[in-house]
């Protein structure tokens, strides 16, 4: 690393922490030294700036310059930051640089667009068409915001005129609009002969408001982009405003006037004909409210997927990027923030090049940090000296990165962040799924393939699914973006005389088909230049799209492939080369969204086959992950990203963590759950509802259901208010899973006597009463699956503290946790419960040893196992991170009658090694009546080969146990009867 660049600061273990209304700045200060004596290195912050009032996420961001206010202020965030210094813990900070909430007053950057249309000096800062297809749009904007038709609406006195400090805006729902000034003349104009009769020509306020009429007839219009004439615009309006109120105080019969006209615009109900002046004021505007349906094909406006509520930013344009990391850069500077999340990377118009800034932008605030802010006189040229310096380097090294930044990024099978990225890499989708995948039962994917199609009494392709689901998503959430895409198509294709004869229709099938058939969420060209992998992804899209499609012309395909593969010909001019390049950008743009919404918000809840597969980044279509395909990414981590964050539960996953390993252990007991499973519906059938001659639930649904038990039922005897509560989340999983299918229901068009039916069932089923025959059959089996679950948790738990990469603890993990889809986890958590259970495992460590303690909790499948592995594991990769941080991974093997049931490795560094052992698979090795994983009747002959040269003593850091190292036929090997004697997971330090 250059003497110049700062180094950034890697976390041991990071700790995610959702801050809402519910959860403070002081909540969190609150809770710093019980993370620190976890084990926790890094606090891993959700999004605090400014978000829309009472926001639980804070994705719905209103001002990136600003704390959100509900959380605390300067002083509450500089308490929180003050206790992490003092435990010399780093501070991750979620950043949300793709879009923002625009249904909110406190968006003045909006809320100035829609009062100012392309004249607002915040035009160039959110992605709108103000040229879009529909040509009534040009220069304006949609806003559908409307719960009705607009004209329904209107004449319902859903739209009020309201005036306040000078300025006319329009109530909808909770949000005041501003009206376009210019247009307040329809207002101030109408029944103005009543006024002038009321008070004399000469008199002050009537010459006032005459005055205040002639400045906005001459104010300049809302589409006029020249700066000067923007900046006048921009300053008259305001005088104008302050004028009007000062006149309104001023003036008893300006004021009845205005209030009376403002009475008079909004109309009478039942007076169809009282509505026209409001009507034609809302023509006016610089936006046109409409039914939020019409988002669907219409929007001119780029989304966060298809949320009308979260409108793009451009963050490409340097004035957008640099007001909107002030906050950023500040807390950066000041040593505050020691590393950042980006959210939704790839909704980025180019992802590369933004992580590339961001880089810059962090090594010059830090530069700042440690020599002091260059002297006012010659700071420019200071700062340019520190740019060169960074680009030398740069240059020398383009994989230097002076700040720990990681990005929300979904890699598909194979794929690799791009080697451009100047990034720490993703926060660990792909090891969520992939160390998941290890205690699934992967050699019984054929036999799950029959009990699924025979339950649902149908064949299911998963492959297909999402193809379907994604072209659905298309056309009932994204076919405005799709038309637009087509309609830049056609006009490339117009350009020139070999394609101009392709039609609309055929090149928007086209795009369609292709971004159904995309292997990846998006590709990165930025240039005339596009990376191999991209091509081998457009390629296989297109070759896909065209064997499903016969129908329409290869020839239309290859033009699209062409395009997006930037070949454009040798004649092209540079300003057609140019359209080329922004038409597959845009197409990328694109894509994600599709494969998003098409595969983890549709296809996820359609395929039942064993959904604890069915997870954020996460291909269902594999029944489950090879040891061999474990330790690969596991490698290829090591190699490529050492410093990713590596997860098991993240805000966004479709079920808890513990969750899935219980319903991963139904993998391994195949011909037992085809019974019960059958059984179960037999029994509930009567239960269940007919509405139109078709059962409800639809057997799919109901295979979602009993998973859905399996892997959320309560531990231990419960109350009649807790299992209440249990039942009312269950209800509210199904009904949200249902609506996510869109089959019988859906969030655009709730059906909900469907959804009262599929409540009904699962209320019926779950109803304690002595005839609930499937209550009784059902929880011996939860119950053995859940102890399963247990050990396996406690298994995936130390390979995430152990494997290549950052672990990342979501809030409230740390105890066994079974929640469901958001908002199921993202309920508050109980810190009080977590830190007094902390401090009563580290009394009973000092009094009784970690021997027995562990053996008692595990006995009772006490979920404070969980959380002393944890503070037990953390604190030592914390005193030892040379080993984990970049120590070499060595994958180990077993041999022996249960070799197939250990997933082993190594971790070297220096001169000290570290041995990682979990027992995974563990249904078929207990016995159905309870029992556990442990000891030589279950481990049998089975031993760890140790790598060469490594013999001697080993300390068990879980629970301080010692184990032998002995010799067979000449290997040095660890006996899994002795190492799993007492407990089944093993982090292993020579004696």
């Amino acid at each position: 690393m250059d003497q110049h660049l700062p180094q950034a600061r890697i976390p041991s273990a990071t700790y995610r922490l959702q801050f809402n209304a519910g959860f403070t700045f002081a909540d969190a200060e609150r809770i710093v030294g019980y993370l620190h004596d976890l084990g926790v290195s890094d606090v891993y912050a959700s999004s605090y700036v400014a978000a829309k009032e009472g926001s639980v996420h804070g994705y719905d961001v209103v001002n990136q310059t600003i704390f959100n206010k509900e959380l605390g202020d300067e002083q509450s965030h500089q308490a929180f930051v003050d206790e992490l210094s003092r435990h010399d813990m780093g501070h991750i900070l979620d950043f949300v640089p793709n879009h923002m909430c625009i249904e909110s007053g406190d968006n003045v950057w909006w809320m100035d667009v829609l009062e100012n249309g392309m004249s607002s000096l915040y035009a160039h800062f959110f992605d709108i068409d103000w040229e879009p297809v529909k040509k009534e749009l040009t220069g304006k904007v949609l806003l559908p915001l409307l719960g009705d038709q607009y004209g329904r609406v209107l004449e319902g006195g859903g739209l009020q005129l309201i005036f306040r400090d000078g300025a006319f805006f329009v109530q909808c729902n909770a949000l005041q609009i501003p009206v376009e000034p210019r247009s307040y003349l329809l207002i101030l104009q109408h029944r103005l002969d009543a006024l002038k009769e009321k008070l004399p020509p000469e008199a002050g306020p009537l010459q006032e408001l005459l005055s205040i009429e002639t400045a906005l007839q001459h104010l300049p219009l809302h589409t006029e982009r020249d700066s000067e004439k923007m900046n006048e615009r921009h300053r008259e309006k305001e005088i104008i405003k302050k004028r009007l109120a000062q006149l309104c105080f001023d003036s008893a019969e300006v004021a009845e006037f205005v209030s009376e006209n403002v009475m008079i615009f909004n109309g009478t109900k039942g007076d169809a004909n009282s509505f026209d002046l409001l009507d034609r004021l809302l023509r006016d505007q610089v936006y046109r409210l409409s039914y939020w349906r019409v988002a669907t094909e219409e929007i001119n406006y780029r989304r966060f997927f298809d949320i009308n509520a979260l409108a793009a930013i451009r963050m490409e344009d340097q004035t957008v990027y640099d007001l909107t990391h002030t906050l950023l850069f500040r807390l950066i500077r000041e040593g505050k923030v020691t590393g950042v999340r980006i959210d939704h990377v790839d909704g980025l118009y180019d992802p590369v090049t933004y992580l590339q800034h961001l880089q810059k932008s962090a090594w010059m605030n830090l530069r700042e940090r440690s020599e002091g802010a260059p002297p006012e006189e010659g700071a420019e040229a200071i700062r340019e000296e520190w740019a060169r310096q960074y680009d030398e380097v740069l240059e020398r090294d383009p994989g230097c990165k002076p700040f720990y930044t990681v990005v929300e990024k979904i890699l598909m099978k194979g794929e690799l962040l791009p080697e451009q990225w100047p990034v720490c890499g993703t926060t660990g989708y792909e090891f969520l799924n992939s160390v998941n995948g290890i205690f699934v039962a992967s050699d019984v994917a054929k036999q799950f393939d029959r009990i699924y199609d025979r339950f649902v009494k149908r064949g299911s392709d998963f492959t297909e699914i999402v193809y379907e689901k994604k072209k659905l998503v298309m056309q009932v959430s994204l076919s405005g973006e799709v038309n637009m895409l087509a309609h830049q198509l056609n006009n490339i294709a117009e350009e020139d005389r070999l394609t101009r004869d392709f039609t609309l229709n055929s090149l928007a099938r086209a795009i369609s088909e292709v971004i159904a058939c995309f292997p990846v969420y998006r590709t990165y060209a930025n240039s005339a230049s596009v990376r191999d992998r991209d091509v081998q992804y457009i390629d296989a899209a297109v070759s896909k799209a065209k064997r499903r499609n016969p129908a329409i012309s290869g020839s239309v395909f290859d033009f699209l492939r062409d395009v997006l593969l930037l070949r454009s010909p040798e004649r092209a001019s540079e300003e057609s080369r140019r359209d080329w390049l922004y038409f597959a950008m845009r197409f990328q743009q694109i894509t994600g969204p599709v494969m998003a919404k098409g595969l983890e918000d549709t296809a996820f809840y359609v395929y039942h086959r064993l959904i604890s597969l069915n997870d954020v980044g996460g291909m269902p279509g594999r029944f489950g992950t090879t040891l061999e395909a474990f330790h690969g990414q596991n490698l290829e981590r090591y190699k490529n990203f050492p410093h990713a964050m590596i997860a098991t539960a993240t805000h966004d996953s479709k079920r808890g963590e513990d969750v899935r390993t219980r319903i991963d252990a139904l993998s391994e007991i195949p011909a037992l759950w085809q019974k019960q499973v059958a059984r179960w519906s037999r029994l509930n059938k009567r239960r269940g509802s007919l509405i139109e001659n078709a059962r409800v639930p639809e057997l799919n649904e109901e295979y979602l259901l009993y998973q859905t038990l399996i892997g959320a039922w309560p531990v231990g005897d419960v109350d009649d208010a807790g299992y209440e509560a249990f039942r009312g989340r269950i209800r509210e999983y199904m009904i949200k899973a249902l609506r996510e299918a869109k089959v019988n229901t859906s969030w655009v068009s709730p059906n909900g006597p469907y959804e009262e039916a599929v409540v009904g069932f699962v209320d019926a089923i779950l109803a304690r009463a002595p005839d609930n025959e499937f209550l009784r059959e059902f929880l011996p089996l939860q119950r053995r699956l859940s102890r399963c679950g247990f050990f396996s948790s406690l298994s995936q738990t130390l390979l995430k503290m152990t494997s290549p990469g950052i672990p990342d603890f979501y809030q409230g993990t740390e105890l066994i946790e079974f929640t469901l889809v958001d908002p199921d986890n993202r309920r508050q958590v109980d810190y009080g419960r977590r830190i007094d259970a902390l401090a009563e495992l580290k009394r009973r460590e000092q009094e009784e040893g970690a021997p027995r303690l562990l053996s008692e909790l595990l006995e009772r499948e006490d979920e404070r196992a969980k959380l002393f592995l944890i503070y037990r594991v953390l604190n030592y990769r914390r005193e030892h991170k040379d080993v984990f941080d970049g120590g070499e991974y060595l994958p180990l093997e077993a041999k022996g009658a249960r070799a197939r049931h250990l997933c082993a490795f190594a971790r070297k560094a220096g001169g000290r090694m570290v041995i990682v052992a979990a027992a995974r698979l563990v249904a078929t090795l207990m016995p159905e009546d309870g029992g556990s994983p442990l000891g030589e009747a279950v481990w049998q002959d089975t031993m760890l080969l140790l790598p060469e040269g490594v013999g001697g003593r080993f300390r068990n850091v879980v629970n301080d146990a010692v184990i032998d190292v002995v010799s067979l036929d000449g290997q040095s090997v660890l006996p899994l009867a002795a190492l799993f004697g007492e407990v089944s997971v093993a982090l292993l330090e020579s004696e």
